[in-house]
């Protein structure tokens, strides 16, 4: 993978639940690292759902290895935010393809 085609900065999150002071959990998402990644492919979908159509957008990012990224967790990128749908390895810890979709979610705070 070469360092040149790596152009675009991600951040990957993991949610983590903490208890606030009535004692009831509390979700938020954390930042767990942040990456340069290769943007490979991006593409939009129309999607018909119970509760009407959709846009989501499909995305594909390419990252140096990194042990400990599941598809439990997240990516934002420019802003927006993609969940992540599969991590596959390339090569023998090479690398990483996180292939994830977005809803047009925007990140927050």
């Amino acid at each position: 993978m070469r360092a040149g085609s790596l152009d675009q900065i991600i951040t990957v999150q993991r949610s983590t639940e903490t208890v606030n002071e009535y004692g009831a959990p509390v979700f938020s998402w954390t930042d767990i690292d942040t990456l340069r990644a290769q943007k490979v492919e991006a593409s939009t979908d129309e999607f018909l759902r119970d509760y009407g159509a959709i846009d989501e957008t499909a995305v594909v990012f390419r990252v140096r290895w990194r042990d400990g990224i599941t598809p439990a967790d997240r990516v934002v990128h420019d802003g927006m935010v993609f969940k992540l749908k599969q991590v596959k390895e390339i090569g023998r810890r090479k690398g990483l393809e996180l292939r994830c979709v977005s809803s047009g979610q925007e990140a927050g705070p």
